[in-house]
């Protein structure tokens, strides 16, 4: 995330001397701030406002020099080759890393997990989809994709409580939101049998930053609902339940069998409180019967692909595997496409 100063606030930018805010920073000054996202459903759409970041990273969140550090960078399977390419001509030219590695982050998550070999489900702010890896590699006719991602719900759930009343209509509230979203959303077992459990029960409350109170009560199970049911939204996609089990089936018969007790569900939405339950209820109920069905929610699911990656840089079968500046120097960007996991 990423806040511009906006031209008619004069008298804020001497009084902060700087024309940009980025992450937590622009939490506080959202109202006097042109917020921009450089990323877009998982893919850089903005790589001015990226460099930024990176810069901001680098120099002011963790304090080093790039020129001093080999640099693991992770990815969605969605990237396209251009924005590969873009990516470590940054690095390289601007940021002058000795060596790059970009991995993806389904194989991280899987490798995260002690395993090569399994069906990685994400569902993050910006995408949600299944992907089927063997060995190391992804299954790519298997990958199945899903309309609905963290964003999706947070506006959903903006739209339920505006609905029942509250005013929440600034960025700032809307950031609220997915906070609430995090701290008391989760995932009913059964949906229809948790919407007859009194409200009374259920309910949880949220104090704004200017101390007004939103109390929560099916609004809870009810957003993340979306995810098996995307119709609340608007969206065509069947469900992630029904998306599991396609992509599943576009698996042969053996391995399909491996990919059922090796299902991993990664990203910041499959934090949710009731996520496993229910993913192993949805499964079991489209899988032939006697079928073992084993589901993992790691620790911390949301940072997978970092803690992946972490443990792949140690290894010594990696160091092989880095891109050299001097390699880039020979061979340009498109070296990027000779390396992989």
């Amino acid at each position: 995330m990423h806040g511009a100063v906006k031209a008619n606030h004069s008298v804020m930018r001497g009084m902060y001397a700087r024309e940009t805010f980025i992450g937590n920073e622009v939490t506080n000054k959202r109202g006097k701030l042109t917020v921009k996202y450089p990323i877009e459903r998982g893919i850089v759409t903005n790589w001015e406002d990226m460099e930024k970041i990176w810069h901001h990273a680098y120099y002011n969140m963790l304090c080093i020099d790039p020129e001093e550090h080999p640099l693991l960078m992770t990815e969605s399977i969605t990237n396209p080759k251009a924005n590969q390419e873009k990516l470590i001509q940054i690095m390289f030219e601007t940021f002058k890393i000795p060596a790059l590695y970009v991995g993806i982050q389904d194989i991280l998550s899987l490798f995260s997990s002690g395993r090569t070999t399994g069906l990685v489900v994400h569902s993050g702010d910006e995408v949600t989809y299944s992907v089927p890896i063997e060995g190391g590699y992804i299954l790519s006719d298997a990958i199945v994709n899903l309309e609905v991602s963290g964003q999706d719900l947070s506006t959903y759930l903006t739209k339920i409580l505006v609905d029942k009343g509250y005013s929440l209509s600034t960025m700032a509230e809307w950031e609220m939101v997915r906070t609430m979203k995090e701290k008391l959303c989760y995932v009913a077992l059964d949906y229809i049998e948790e919407m007859h459990t009194p409200e009374a029960s259920l309910q949880k409350e949220y104090e704004l930053p200017d101390g007004r109170i939103i109390t929560m009560g099916r609004e809870r199970f009810r957003c993340p609902e979306a995810l098996f049911e995307p119709s609340r939204l608007g969206a065509t996609s069947p469900g992630l339940h029904k998306n599991i089990h396609e992509s599943l089936m576009k698996c042969d018969f053996e391995i399909r069998k491996t990919f059922y007790v090796n299902t991993i569900l990664c990203g910041g939405n499959m934090s949710f409180p009731g996520m496993n339950e229910r993913v192993t209820k949805e499964i079991k109920a489209q899988a032939p019967q006697m079928t073992k069905i084993k589901v993992v929610v790691p620790t911390e699911c949301r940072f997978c692909s970092w803690f992946g990656g972490s443990i792949l840089t140690t290894l010594n079968s990696f160091q092989h595997m880095w891109i050299y500046a001097y390699e880039y120097e020979d061979f340009g960007p498109s070296i990027i496409h000779r390396r992989g996991f």
